[in-house]
């Protein structure tokens, strides 16, 4: 293997033939639809709304969903590729926007109704609707279990009050799969429910305006008197913290990839870069401290991706993998803090420039170390299992 190597060309061993397959499409599909257009949906602050339903007729949108809801079925390694293949264009915020579903549906296709799953799921899947995942609030961040927006039973209603921030396609998204409070202080008063944007009392704020991610966009939402019905509800009342929990393996799995991806083509726009720029007579890649700069980086990037897989591995077989998971989420974040910025310093000025990927990327991977749960939340959680 040579440094920089596509993902495609490594750890062959957990992608079998059909992987392959869905990789060299969705490769395809996003080099002629997707890349040619980022930087301008960069600027906009967003991508158009056809390109989500193009993906959504392809059955992009259903990968790792159940059959009888219109999804595409797959495994872990399915959801890994979507999501390396998409990262390829070069654009997280995209990546984040469209994929906002993925952390939406499956509270719902776990814990919902038959009746819940083809008003809520199916839509999305056919790229009729969007969704997006409720859980941050403005006064607790990852301090989940402490959450304030309350739910309060009146008959068949719920009458929701309180506020969500930093929401991905809040702005967008048709449903909002949602944290509230329908009980006491503390994790056991937690309940999920469907917010439906047309429900009055449910008021989508600014979209706000972010370091980086800017093609996804991310909103504050608001309840006031928001009446909502109970056959909303997902899951057993009182019962929602377990399934944030649930929910979370998977999306810091995906914050991995997209934190090794987000390394890996740093890495590559590094290496083409010394492969071609001059200084004092030659080319970069002919200084040693140069070569050693990104060998160390080709050898940060490659442990942390066959950290990950090895982590999807056990996940895919049904482990449990939370300590795992929290480590492998935390040293993805650590590599790709390390490889942005070296690659921006190869760069030297031009790296400083908007014209160039990888000032996206460092840009960009800087919240994959808050979203999902904070490198200390995850200090935390994997300090419950080594001490």
């Amino acid at each position: 293997m040579t440094i920089g190597a596509s993902t495609s060309n490594t750890c062959q061993e957990y992608f079998g033939k059909e992987h392959q397959l869905f990789r060299k499409a969705l490769r395809e599909f996003v080099k002629k639809e997707i890349t040619p257009h980022v930087a301008e949906w960069e600027e906009a602050g967003g991508y158009p709304v056809d390109i989500y339903k193009k993906m959504a007729d392809l059955g992009y949108l259903g990968i790792g969903m159940p059959e009888e809801l219109g999804g595409a079925e797959g495994d872990v390694f399915t959801a890994i590729v979507f999501n390396e293949e998409m990262m390829r264009c070069g654009s997280a915020g995209l990546v984040s926007g469209i994929g906002s579903f993925g952390i939406a549906l499956p509270p719902i296709i776990r814990h919902g109704t038959p009746e819940q799953k083809d008003k809520f799921v199916k839509p999305v899947l056919i790229g009729e609707k969007m969704a997006a995942l409720g859980i941050t609030e403005p006064s607790g961040g990852s301090d989940v279990a402490n959450l304030k927006t309350t739910a309060v039973r009146d008959g068949d209603h719920y009458i929701v009050n309180g506020s969500k921030t930093f929401i991905t396609t809040g702005v967008r998204a048709d449903h909002l799969t949602c944290a509230v409070r329908t009980g006491g202080e503390g994790a056991h008063g937690i309940s999920f429910l469907v917010m439906e944007k047309n429900m009055p009392g449910y008021k989508v704020g600014r979209a706000l305006k972010k370091m980086g991610w800017w093609a996804s966009d991310t909103a504050e939402i608001f309840f006031d008197n928001c009446r909502v019905p109970v056959a909303n509800r997902i899951g057993e009342e009182n019962k929602g913290f377990y399934i944030i929990m649930e929910n979370f393996q998977m999306e810091r799995l995906m914050l991995c990839v997209m934190a090794n991806m987000t390394a890996q083509l740093a890495l590559e726009e590094a290496i083409k870069y010394a492969k071609t720029r001059e200084a004092f007579g030659k080319r970069l890649n002919g200084f040693q401290v140069t070569r050693h700069k990104l060998v160390d980086m080709a050898t940060l990037v490659e442990a942390s991706r066959e950290f990950t897989y090895r982590v999807a591995a056990k996940m895919n077989a049904g482990v449990d993998q939370l300590k795992e998971v929290s480590m492998a989420k935390n040293f993805a974040c650590q590599i790709s803090d390390k490889v942005t910025y070296d690659a921006v310093q190869i760069f030297g000025g031009y790296g400083f420039m908007r014209e160039t990927l990888v000032e996206r990327l460092y840009r960009d991977n800087r919240i994959l170390s808050i979203g999902g749960g904070t490198t200390e939340i995850m200090k935390e959680i994997i300090s419950g299992y080594v001490m």
